[in-house]
Protein backbone atom coordinates (compact mmCIF):
# COMPACT_ATOMS: atom_id res chain seq x y z
CA UNK A 1 0.00 0.00 0.00
CA UNK A 2 1.54 3.28 -1.11
CA UNK A 3 0.64 6.60 0.43
CA UNK A 4 0.99 8.37 -2.92
CA UNK A 5 -1.52 6.00 -4.52
CA UNK A 6 -4.02 6.18 -1.66
CA UNK A 7 -6.81 8.61 -0.91
CA UNK A 8 -7.15 10.36 2.44
CA UNK A 9 -10.11 8.17 3.49
CA UNK A 10 -7.93 5.10 2.84
CA UNK A 11 -5.17 6.51 5.08
CA UNK A 12 -7.73 7.32 7.75
CA UNK A 13 -8.94 3.72 7.59
CA UNK A 14 -5.37 2.37 7.72
CA UNK A 15 -4.69 4.35 10.90
CA UNK A 16 -7.51 2.49 12.62
CA UNK A 17 -5.53 -0.74 12.18
CA UNK A 18 -1.91 0.45 12.31
CA UNK A 19 0.04 3.50 13.47
CA UNK A 20 3.20 2.51 11.57
CA UNK A 21 4.58 3.57 8.20
CA UNK A 22 7.69 2.63 6.21
CA UNK A 23 9.71 5.49 4.73
CA UNK A 24 12.33 4.66 2.07
CA UNK A 25 15.24 7.07 2.35
CA UNK A 26 18.32 7.28 0.18
CA UNK A 27 20.37 9.51 -2.07
CA UNK A 28 20.77 10.71 -5.66
CA UNK A 29 24.43 10.22 -6.52
CA UNK A 30 26.82 8.60 -8.95
CA UNK A 31 27.14 4.82 -8.75
CA UNK A 32 30.01 4.10 -11.08
CA UNK A 33 29.89 3.80 -14.85
CA UNK A 34 27.01 1.30 -14.99
CA UNK A 35 25.03 2.18 -11.85
CA UNK A 36 21.94 4.39 -11.83
CA UNK A 37 22.13 7.77 -10.11
CA UNK A 38 19.04 6.84 -8.12
CA UNK A 39 20.43 3.55 -6.83
CA UNK A 40 20.51 4.46 -3.13
CA UNK A 41 16.94 5.72 -3.24
CA UNK A 42 15.67 3.00 -5.57
CA UNK A 43 16.92 0.07 -3.48
CA UNK A 44 14.85 0.87 -0.35
CA UNK A 45 11.96 1.99 -2.55
CA UNK A 46 11.92 -1.31 -4.46
CA UNK A 47 12.20 -3.39 -1.29
CA UNK A 48 9.67 -1.26 0.56
CA UNK A 49 7.08 -1.35 -2.20
CA UNK A 50 7.22 -5.12 -2.45
CA UNK A 51 6.97 -5.47 1.31
CA UNK A 52 3.98 -3.14 1.27
CA UNK A 53 2.26 -5.04 -1.52
CA UNK A 54 2.85 -8.39 0.17
CA UNK A 55 2.04 -7.49 3.77
CA UNK A 56 -0.27 -4.48 3.58
CA UNK A 57 2.38 -2.14 4.98
CA UNK A 58 1.85 1.54 4.24
CA UNK A 59 4.85 2.95 2.34
CA UNK A 60 5.56 6.68 2.24
CA UNK A 61 7.03 8.58 -0.71
CA UNK A 62 10.77 8.06 -1.00
CA UNK A 63 13.04 10.63 0.62
CA UNK A 64 15.36 10.44 -2.35
CA UNK A 65 18.02 13.13 -1.85
CA UNK A 66 20.48 12.86 1.02
CA UNK A 67 24.12 13.32 2.00
CA UNK A 68 26.17 13.13 -1.20
CA UNK A 69 28.59 16.06 -1.15
CA UNK A 70 31.58 13.76 -1.74
CA UNK A 71 30.04 12.66 -5.06
CA UNK A 72 29.49 16.17 -6.39
CA UNK A 73 32.42 15.96 -8.85
CA UNK A 74 30.26 13.53 -10.89
CA UNK A 75 27.43 15.04 -13.00
CA UNK A 76 23.90 14.29 -11.90
CA UNK A 77 24.56 14.03 -8.18
CA UNK A 78 22.24 16.08 -5.95
CA UNK A 79 22.93 16.67 -2.27
CA UNK A 80 21.48 18.33 0.81
CA UNK A 81 23.27 20.09 3.63
CA UNK A 82 22.99 18.05 6.85
CA UNK A 83 20.94 20.84 8.44
CA UNK A 84 18.52 20.86 5.47
CA UNK A 85 18.05 17.09 5.60
CA UNK A 86 17.46 17.15 9.36
CA UNK A 87 14.88 19.92 9.00
CA UNK A 88 13.08 18.10 6.17
CA UNK A 89 12.99 14.80 8.07
CA UNK A 90 11.61 16.60 11.11
CA UNK A 91 8.87 18.17 8.98
CA UNK A 92 7.99 14.77 7.50
CA UNK A 93 7.84 13.18 10.94
CA UNK A 94 5.74 15.96 12.45
CA UNK A 95 3.33 15.85 9.52
CA UNK A 96 2.82 12.11 9.93
CA UNK A 97 2.54 12.38 13.71
CA UNK A 98 -0.14 15.06 13.30
CA UNK A 99 -2.31 12.46 11.57
CA UNK A 100 -1.77 9.84 14.27
CA UNK A 101 1.26 7.87 13.11
CA UNK A 102 3.38 6.70 16.04
CA UNK A 103 5.99 4.41 14.45
CA UNK A 104 8.22 5.60 11.59
CA UNK A 105 10.40 2.87 10.07
CA UNK A 106 13.07 4.55 7.92
CA UNK A 107 14.51 2.06 5.41
CA UNK A 108 17.83 3.53 4.30
CA UNK A 109 19.82 2.93 1.14
CA UNK A 110 22.87 5.17 1.66
CA UNK A 111 25.60 4.75 4.25
CA UNK A 112 26.44 8.44 4.07
CA UNK A 113 22.98 9.25 5.49
CA UNK A 114 23.38 7.37 8.75
CA UNK A 115 24.86 10.10 10.96
CA UNK A 116 22.42 12.71 9.69
CA UNK A 117 19.41 10.42 10.11
CA UNK A 118 20.36 9.75 13.71
CA UNK A 119 20.82 13.47 14.30
CA UNK A 120 17.35 14.04 12.81
CA UNK A 121 15.91 11.50 15.24
CA UNK A 122 17.44 13.53 18.09
CA UNK A 123 15.80 16.69 16.74
CA UNK A 124 12.46 14.89 16.45
CA UNK A 125 12.62 13.56 20.01
CA UNK A 126 13.79 16.95 21.32
CA UNK A 127 10.64 18.52 19.93
CA UNK A 128 8.45 15.83 21.44
CA UNK A 129 10.02 16.18 24.87
CA UNK A 130 9.61 19.95 25.03
CA UNK A 131 6.25 20.20 23.28
CA UNK A 132 4.61 17.65 25.60
CA UNK A 133 5.35 19.17 29.00
CA UNK A 134 5.20 16.71 31.89
CA UNK A 135 5.07 13.59 29.73
CA UNK A 136 7.82 10.96 29.66
CA UNK A 137 5.96 8.80 27.15
CA UNK A 138 6.19 10.49 23.75
CA UNK A 139 4.00 8.69 21.22
CA UNK A 140 6.38 8.89 18.26
CA UNK A 141 9.19 6.40 17.72
CA UNK A 142 11.64 6.29 14.82
CA UNK A 143 13.91 3.44 13.79
CA UNK A 144 16.62 3.23 11.14
CA UNK A 145 17.42 0.11 9.15
CA UNK A 146 19.95 -0.07 6.33
CA UNK A 147 18.62 -2.55 3.78
CA UNK A 148 21.97 -4.36 3.46
CA UNK A 149 21.98 -5.01 7.22
CA UNK A 150 18.63 -6.78 7.23
CA UNK A 151 18.92 -10.34 8.59
CA UNK A 152 20.09 -12.75 5.91
CA UNK A 153 20.58 -10.17 3.16
CA UNK A 154 24.36 -9.87 3.28
CA UNK A 155 24.64 -13.66 3.31
CA UNK A 156 22.86 -13.71 -0.05
CA UNK A 157 25.05 -10.89 -1.38
CA UNK A 158 28.25 -12.70 -0.38
CA UNK A 159 27.06 -15.92 -1.99
CA UNK A 160 26.29 -14.12 -5.22
CA UNK A 161 29.39 -11.93 -5.25
CA UNK A 162 32.20 -13.49 -3.19
CA UNK A 163 34.72 -11.25 -4.96
CA UNK A 164 34.22 -7.62 -5.94
CA UNK A 165 31.29 -6.64 -3.70
CA UNK A 166 33.26 -3.64 -2.46
CA UNK A 167 31.91 -0.55 -0.71
CA UNK A 168 30.30 1.73 -3.29
CA UNK A 169 28.63 0.98 -6.63
CA UNK A 170 28.41 -2.63 -5.52
CA UNK A 171 27.10 -5.41 -7.75
CA UNK A 172 24.42 -6.11 -5.13
CA UNK A 173 22.83 -2.67 -5.18
CA UNK A 174 23.18 -2.34 -8.95
CA UNK A 175 21.52 -5.77 -9.32
CA UNK A 176 18.51 -4.62 -7.31
CA UNK A 177 17.95 -1.68 -9.65
CA UNK A 178 18.40 -3.90 -12.71
CA UNK A 179 15.85 -6.34 -11.28
CA UNK A 180 13.24 -3.59 -11.01
CA UNK A 181 14.29 -1.74 -14.19
CA UNK A 182 15.83 -4.29 -16.58
CA UNK A 183 15.52 -1.80 -19.43
CA UNK A 184 18.07 0.40 -17.63
CA UNK A 185 20.91 -2.16 -17.70
CA UNK A 186 24.22 -0.81 -18.95
CA UNK A 187 27.19 -2.77 -20.25
CA UNK A 188 30.42 -0.92 -19.49
CA UNK A 189 34.01 -2.18 -19.53
CA UNK A 190 35.78 -1.29 -16.28
CA UNK A 191 39.48 -0.94 -15.58
CA UNK A 192 40.70 -2.11 -13.16
CA UNK A 193 38.09 -4.82 -12.79
CA UNK A 194 37.97 -4.31 -9.04
CA UNK A 195 38.19 -0.65 -8.06
CA UNK A 196 40.66 0.70 -5.49
CA UNK A 197 39.73 1.49 -1.90
CA UNK A 198 40.61 4.46 0.27
CA UNK A 199 39.28 7.29 2.43
CA UNK A 200 36.44 9.64 1.54
CA UNK A 201 36.81 13.41 1.92
CA UNK A 202 35.62 16.18 -0.39
CA UNK A 203 34.26 15.82 -3.91
CA UNK A 204 37.38 16.65 -5.91
CA UNK A 205 39.58 14.38 -3.81
CA UNK A 206 37.04 11.58 -4.25
CA UNK A 207 37.17 11.79 -8.03
CA UNK A 208 40.98 11.82 -8.00
CA UNK A 209 41.08 8.65 -5.90
CA UNK A 210 38.18 6.89 -7.63
CA UNK A 211 38.03 8.19 -11.23
CA UNK A 212 35.01 6.15 -12.33
CA UNK A 213 33.18 6.44 -8.99
CA UNK A 214 33.55 2.88 -7.72
CA UNK A 215 35.15 1.93 -4.38
CA UNK A 216 36.48 -1.63 -4.12
CA UNK A 217 33.73 -3.04 -6.32
CA UNK A 218 33.10 -4.81 -9.61
CA UNK A 219 29.50 -3.95 -10.53
CA UNK A 220 29.92 -5.46 -14.01
CA UNK A 221 28.76 -8.66 -12.26
CA UNK A 222 25.30 -7.18 -11.62
CA UNK A 223 22.29 -9.04 -13.06
CA UNK A 224 18.51 -8.76 -12.66
CA UNK A 225 18.43 -12.39 -11.49
CA UNK A 226 20.82 -11.64 -8.62
CA UNK A 227 18.77 -8.58 -7.75
CA UNK A 228 15.63 -10.67 -7.49
CA UNK A 229 17.26 -12.99 -4.97
CA UNK A 230 18.48 -10.08 -2.85
CA UNK A 231 15.10 -8.36 -2.94
CA UNK A 232 13.30 -11.56 -1.90
CA UNK A 233 15.53 -11.93 1.16
CA UNK A 234 15.20 -8.25 2.05
CA UNK A 235 11.40 -8.19 1.72
CA UNK A 236 11.01 -11.19 4.01
CA UNK A 237 13.22 -9.55 6.63
CA UNK A 238 11.56 -6.13 6.35
CA UNK A 239 8.08 -7.55 6.86
CA UNK A 240 9.11 -9.41 10.02
CA UNK A 241 11.02 -6.46 11.44
CA UNK A 242 8.37 -3.88 10.56
CA UNK A 243 5.59 -5.92 12.18
CA UNK A 244 7.60 -6.25 15.38
CA UNK A 245 8.40 -2.52 15.45
CA UNK A 246 4.76 -1.60 14.74
CA UNK A 247 3.52 -3.69 17.66
CA UNK A 248 5.98 -2.43 20.27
Amino acid sequence: MQLHLSSWPEIEAYLKTSKAILIPIGSTEQHGPNGLLGTDALCPEIIGKRAGDEAGILVAPTFNVGQAQHHMAFPGTITLKPSTMIAAMKDWAESLARHGFERLYWLNGHGGNINTINAAFSEIYHGISFDRVGSNNPPLRCTLRNWWELPGVMDVCKQLFPIGEGHHATPSEVSITYFAYPEAQKQVAMTPKIAPVGPIYDAEDYRRRFPDGRIGSDPSQATPEAGGKIVAAAVKAVIAEFRKFASE
